[in-house]
C-alpha cells in the first residue's frame, strides 16, 4: 500500500524498490559479509547519561556473553594493540555463545591480526555522534553476522521510555504535540502529522529521519521474530501480526504508511551520502586494511562498484534545500541539528537490552556519518588525490557503521 511520491523529494517508492532490490542490495549484502565490515567495536558498558538506569533486560536474547578476559588477547581487550607471546598462548578460541541472542564477540586468529592494523585508521573525530572511546577497556569487537538485529523480547515501558525521550526531547517539536508510543493512546497522532506538514524542510527532515530509523528497527524485529522457543530449538521468522500493529493504516490511524515512507526517506539520505563520499574511497592510497591483501583488493573493488552504482541513481535527494536561507539562521539551525543528533546517539547508552543497544548505536553512528558527509561536501571536493586529507576523514568505525546502517 506504500506507493507513489515521497514528500520533499522528486523520487517515488517504486523507483527505489527496483533500484535497491535488483541492483544495489545483493552487492551491498556481499560487502557486509567481508571481514572489514563485519567487525564493529562497541562499548556496551557506558552508563546512561540522562537517568539512573538499572533496568537491564534480564531476558536471555538481550544478553551479552563476553569471553573471559584471560581468553581474549590483551591487544583486543585493552586497546593497547600490543601482542605478547604469552597473551597469544592463552588465547584459546572463545566458546561460541551458548544462547542465540547473546552478543558473540569471539574473533578468529586471522582477524586478531587485522584488528591491530585497524587501530591506526580510527583517529578521526565524530561531528554528529557521541563516539564510543574505542580504546576503553570496556570496548570490544563484535561480529555483526553472529549477532543479527532481531526480536529480543525487549519491550514495554523501558523501550517506550527510550523512544519517547528521542522524540520528545530531541525532535524540533512543540511541547504540546505528544508522541504516543503506548497502545491505546492514538488520539494525538493527528496533531503530529499536522505539525510535520507545517514546519521548515530541515526540521521536517530531522523528524522523518528519526521516524525512518524507528521504522527500520521495528521492521527487523517483526521480520526476525521468535516464533518458537522450546528446549530443543528456537525458530525465527516473519511475524505479520507484529508488523501490522506497527504499520497497518487502520490500526495506526493512518500513521503506519507514513512511517514506512519515512524509511524510504532515510534510505534516500544515506544513498545520497554514499554518492557524495566516492572521492574519499577512490583515492589510490585508501585501503580497507585487514591484512589479507587479495581479499582487501576485492573488497575495495566491490565497495567502489557500490558507490558508483549509488552515484548513478537517477532521482537523488537534493540536499541543497537544507540550510539554504539566511546564512546566520542557517548556521544556527545546522548547529541545532548536530547537537540534537548527538543527544540521540547518547540516548542509545540508556537502552536496557544490549543486543538492541549494539544495533541502535551502530545505526545512529551510521546516520550521523551520512549527515557528516552531506554537510562536508566542500571539504570532500578539496581532498587531494594523494597524501593526507586533513580536511575530511572517516574512521574505520564510521565506515563500518555507515554501510551496515544502510544495509539495515
Amino acid at each position: 500500500q506504500v506507493t507513489g511520491y515521497l514528500d520533499d523529494c522528486t523520487c517515488d517508492v517504486e523507483t527505489i524498490d527496483a533500484f535497491n532490490n535488483y541492483k544495489l542490495f545483493p552487492r551491498l549484502n556481499e560487502l557486509l559479509e567481508s571481514d572489514y565490515f563485519r567487525y564493529y567495536k562497541v562499548n556496551l558498558q557506558k552508563p546512561c547519561p540522562f537517568w539512573e538506569d538499572n533496568s537491564h533486560c534480564g531476558m536471555r536474547d538481550c544478553a551479552v556473553q563476553p569471553c573471559p578476559s584471560d581468553e581474549v588477547p590483551d591487544g583486543i581487550r585493552s586497546g593497547s594493540y600490543k601482542y605478547s607471546e604469552e597473551a597469544n598462548s592463552l588465547a584459546e578460541e572463545c566458546e561460541e555463545a551458548k544462547r542465540l541472542g547473546a552478543v558473540d564477540d569471539s574473533l578468529s586468529k586471522e582477524t586478531r591480526q587485522a584488528v591491530l592494523q585497524w587501530a591506526q585508521h580510527d583517529d578521526s573525530s565524530d561531528s554528529f555522534c557521541e563516539a564510543d572511546d574505542i580504546h576503553s577497556p570496556d570496548a570490544e569487537y563484535v561480529d555483526l553476522l553472529l549477532n543479527p538485529e532481531r526480536y529480543t523480547g525487549y519491550k514495554g515501558p523501558d523501550a517506550w521510555k527510550i523512544w519517547n525521550s528521542i522524540y520528545e526531547e530531541n525532535c524540533f517539536k512543540p511541547q504540546n504535540v505528544k508522541r504516543p508510543l503506548a497502545s491505546g493512546r492514538g488520539e494525538s497522532f493527528i496533531y503530529l502529522t499536522e505539525w510535520v506538514s507545517r514546519v521548515c524542510v530541515e526540521k521536517r527532515a530531522f523528524y522523518r529521519l528519526i521516524s525512518g530509523l524507528h521504522a527500520s528497527i521495528n521492521i527487523h524485529l517483526s521480520a526476525r521474530y521468535l516464533l518458537q522457543d522450546t528446549w530443543s530449538e528456537k525458530k525465527w521468522g516473519p511475524n505479520v501480526t507484529e508488523f501490522q500493529q506497527r504499520f497497518d493504516e487502520v490500526l495506526t490511524r493512518g500513521e503506519g504508511p507514513r512511517r514506512l515512507k519515512n524509511l524510504y526517506f532515510l534510505y534516500l539520505i544515506e544513498l545520497r551520502a554514499l554518492s557524495k563520499v566516492l572521492p574519499v574511497f577512490e583515492r589510490p592510497g585508501f585501503q580497507l586494511y585487514t591484512g589479507n591483501e587479495s581479499q582487501d583488493a576485492q573488497t575495495k573493488h566491490l565497495l567502489l562498484e557500490i558507490l558508483h552504482l549509488a552515484k548513478s541513481f537517477p532521482l537523488h535527494f537534493d540536499e541543497n534545500s537544507f540550510f539554504a536561507g539566511n546564512k546566520k539562521e542557517a548556521a544556527k539551525l545546522k548547529e541545532e541539528f548536530r547537537l540534537h543528533f548527538k543527544n540521540i546517539s547518547r540516548i542509545m547508552d540508556c537502552v536496557g537490552c544490549f543486543k538492541c543497544r549494539l544495533w541502535g548505536k551502530l545505526q545512529t553512528q551510521g546516520l550521523g556519518t551520512a549527515l557528516k558527509i552531506l554537510f562536508s561536501e566542500n571539504l570532500i571536493e578539496k581532498i587531494p588525490e594523494s597524501g593526507p586529507s586533513y580536511g575530511f576523514q572517516l574512521s574505520r568505525q564510521e565506515i563500518v557503521a555507515l554501510f551496515n546502517a544502510f544495509g539495515r
